[in-house]
């Protein structure tokens, strides 16, 4: 067992939080659990052997979680074309896993774990109008398999700039924003007649079954709401044509950056209302307006739409803003305006929740994975340190007291 004690825990979970707190881990090999969260002298261990970790009154929180980032696809310090987060070769590739082409020995993993940040979602970029699965992974291992906790978390859709540049430059199809919305419908459609035609099968043996197709066999979760379909927009015309096919399909989806979701967030509001859309992460937040399409970026944007109760994260975009500054983002969002507690939400309970894994992580509670970040300060101080980060029920990292 491992007790880290004196400690301010936020734990995340209905603003409950203990000033002079501990929390309770069983980090045996195939546990890694949290098995008490408590205040005070209220935890009685039995006389059982129990490694301690004294918290100095610091700060203690679950681990931080970036919701949308490509960490392990586009390494640090290479050249563009060694990356392997867009395969810029169909509009459509629905087939592909992030899990086969991330590199746990980017460096960039050991600075999120630096910066407390313990699990993320990564996955492919914007070339293509569907892209892949991305993958939900913690940020300490050597072998992705075993760093994995959802290799196929969400399907990934692109809208906007991106895909008709890349295809448009080649005189193909997506070119214009009316072809991106197209290659989406298309696709979606074909998808739902294979399955019907599966489903057919299946009723009726006489009926045949349909040729093997790996692109739709990859929508079928999606068309059935069992994986959700995290879609690229920035620009509010966009994010309004994700609503209209996500409507036509009745498909449950993120809106992601969302950049100009502060300028239609009564419609968000609405479509967050009908059980459709699980929430917007927003970013990255940091970055220069360096594309036509953000043109309208605002800090306050998740402010904005937390504050209409639609559940929000943020996000780095990893590599755009550095992993590393998940914090710094969400800091300066709330210098911007938006709630303190819903900024520290948007970096942690949101982003799981809107990962789909917030039965594992996010929070501080017994039974939930024991990642948690321990930091000298308030985590949106600046100058505060991490001083542990935990994966698992494992220190993965401890400060030294020297400069990373």
């Amino acid at each position: 067992m491992l007790l880290i004690n004196n400690a301010k825990v936020m734990t995340m979970e209905n603003r409950i939080e203990y000033d002079r707190g501990y929390v309770l881990i069983d980090n045996s090999e195939n546990s890694g659990k949290i098995v008490a969260v408590g205040s005070g002298d209220g935890l009685d261990l039995n006389g059982d052997p129990c490694e301690i970790i004294d918290a100095c009154g610091g700060y203690l929180l679950p681990g931080l979680i970036d919701p949308h980032c490509h960490i392990g696809l586009w390494q640090d310090g290479q050249r563009p074309e060694t990356g392997d987060g867009n395969e810029m070769t169909d509009p459509c590739t629905p087939q592909l896993r992030a899990i086969d082409a991330i590199n746990p020995h980017d460096p960039c993993f050991r600075e999120a774990v630096e910066a407390g940040i313990t699990s993320v979602m990564t996955g492919p970029g914007s070339a293509n109008v569907i892209a892949g699965t991305f993958a939900f992974i913690k940020t300490y291992g050597n072998n992705i398999d075993k760093m994995t906790v959802s290799a196929n978390a969400a399907m990934k859709a692109a809208l906007g700039e991106n895909p008709k540049g890349v295809y448009g430059s080649r005189n193909n199809a997506p070119g214009t924003r009316m072809g991106n919305a197209a290659v989406l419908r298309e696709n979606l459609i074909k998808a739902g007649a294979y399955l019907k035609s599966k489903e057919k099968h299946e009723t009726d043996e006489k009926i045949a079954e349909p040729e093997y197709n790996f692109k739709y066999e990859s929508l079928i979760p999606v068309l059935e709401k069992k994986m959700i379909l995290k879609i690229h927009g920035h620009r509010a015309d966009d994010l309004l044509t994700a609503i209209r096919i996500c409507k036509e399909f009745d498909l449950i989806y993120t809106l992601d950056h969302c950049t100009e979701g502060y300028l239609i967030a009564e419609h968000l509001v609405e479509e967050f209302n009908s059980g459709r859309l699980c929430g917007v992460l927003t970013g990255p937040l940091l970055s220069d307006r360096s594309k036509p399409e953000l043109a309208n970026q605002s800090i306050r944007n998740p402010g904005i739409l937390a504050g209409k109760d639609i559940p929000t994260a943020i996000l780095t975009d990893h590599p755009v803003i550095p992993i590393q500054y998940l914090a710094v983002t969400a800091a300066v969002a709330s210098r911007e305006g938006m709630d303190e507690y819903a900024a520290l939400e948007a970096i942690t309970s949101k982003a799981a929740l809107l990962c789909g894994v917030s039965e594992r992580v996010g929070s501080i509670k017994a039974g939930k994975d024991a990642d948690l970040v321990i930091m000298d300060g308030h985590p949106f101080d600046f100058r505060a340190k991490v001083k542990h980060t935990l994966i698992d029920g494992k220190v993965r990292y401890s400060y030294n007291g020297s400069p990373r």
